[in-house]
């Protein structure tokens, strides 16, 4: 009896050790820079995943997955072979960084409403992503499968992106969740987001429906000619180049929406900003491409915007939507800015009367 008793408290003392060892360390800033680290190597992975598709590598470990050409390192390097097979590489890394991200936050924040949603986000998409994946080896033909794994891929960028956003905001920026917006700015910002996906998809499935140049002149397919042919291709081309514009029109009326708001909600105006500065890279880009013969860095480019601007679309969906009651209940300590001075992100009159307008 005395032997178990003494096992039990061993391991006890053991595990009190360990505890305190752990709580040496700061774990929300390791969070943090965890966040960073994953959102960096995901976004590359994204890149990289645009480059196979662009220079063509998507055959380069040929039909076989996850191995490449049937082995974990093939014995030959070709230049499509060597493109897909670093591509692949990044996948084992940013899935464990990604599980530990989500397995951070939730230890760490679980009774956040965010956290619950986000946490599974990321997990279901890093899942999904990796099938995803290997269907695109197993049936590369196939255009609608290519293009939803661009399509997940972005989500999963955008997921990760604002988790790390949130983790730094905590305490600080979020509380200007607390600030109200009008119903329809909240609207518009969430049909964006949601419009942003469609044309995002369209986008790729232009590339991988080798529609990229079917119109020869931007913005118009062709010079001098208002309305394109009807072939294939170019409706394909044309359907994107449209939806694209739509998009640019609802973000710049975003941005001015937004900016009457910036004294109350500045972390929208600054999002804002942020929206209409990528979605004019984007615009820039897409005639690039034209007048480049689709260089391969002109698409890759264009794909990074589009996965930037998709992610600060999800960021501002977070931001349009107040914080959760059991967050505002909750009592905080007033944050010290750099000059020591302490801060407080509640509502202010000119906040109040600014949203007003």
């Amino acid at each position: 009896m005395r032997s178990g008793q003494t096992s039990e408290s061993a391991a006890t003392g053991r595990w009190a050790q360990t505890q305190r060892g752990l709580g040496r360390f700061n774990w929300p800033l390791i969070m943090c820079w965890l966040g960073v680290v994953t959102s960096a190597v995901l976004f590359l992975v994204h890149v990289m995943g645009s480059i196979v598709t662009d220079t063509g590598s998507q055959d380069g470990c040929g039909n076989s997955w996850p191995l490449c050409r049937g082995q974990f390192v093939p014995s030959h390097f070709a230049r499509a072979t060597l493109i897909e097979f670093t591509h692949r590489l990044g996948v084992p890394l940013i899935t464990v960084l990604m599980l530990a991200l989500i397995v951070g936050i939730v230890v760490l924040w679980r009774d956040r409403l965010e956290v619950k949603i986000l946490a599974p986000l990321m997990f279901f998409f890093l899942m999904l992503q990796a099938v995803l994946g290997g269907l695109a080896v197993k049936y590369p033909t196939s255009a609608v499968i290519l293009a939803f794994h661009f399509g997940v891929s972005s989500i999963a960028v955008a997921t990760v992106i604002v988790t790390t956003l949130f983790i730094f905001e905590l305490g600080r920026g979020d509380k200007l969740r607390d600030r109200r917006i009008p119903v329809g700015l909240r609207t518009l910002v969430w049909g964006i987001t949601i419009y942003t996906y469609i044309v995002l998809y369209l986008g790729a499935y232009v590339l991988h429906t080798n529609s990229t140049l079917a119109c020869t002149s931007w913005p118009l397919c062709a010079p001098g000619r208002l309305l394109p042919p009807n072939v294939e291709p170019v409706v394909v081309n044309m359907t994107h180049r449209v939806a694209a514009f739509v998009l640019a029109l609802t973000v710049v009326w975003l941005f001015f929406w937004a900016r009457r708001v910036r004294k109350a909600r500045p972390d929208l105006y600054m999002a804002s900003v942020f929206a209409l500065v990528l979605i004019l890279a984007q615009a820039l880009e897409g005639a690039v491409i034209v007048f480049s013969h689709a260089s391969v860095w002109a698409e890759v480019m264009h794909s990074a915007f589009i996965a930037l601007f998709f992610s600060v679309m999800v960021y501002m969906c977070m931001h349009a939507l107040p914080r959760p009651a059991s967050a505002r209940n909750r009592p905080t300590t007033p944050t010290t800015g750099a000059s020591g001075t302490k801060k407080n992100a509640g509502p202010s009159r000119t906040a109040t009367a600014a949203l007003r307008q």
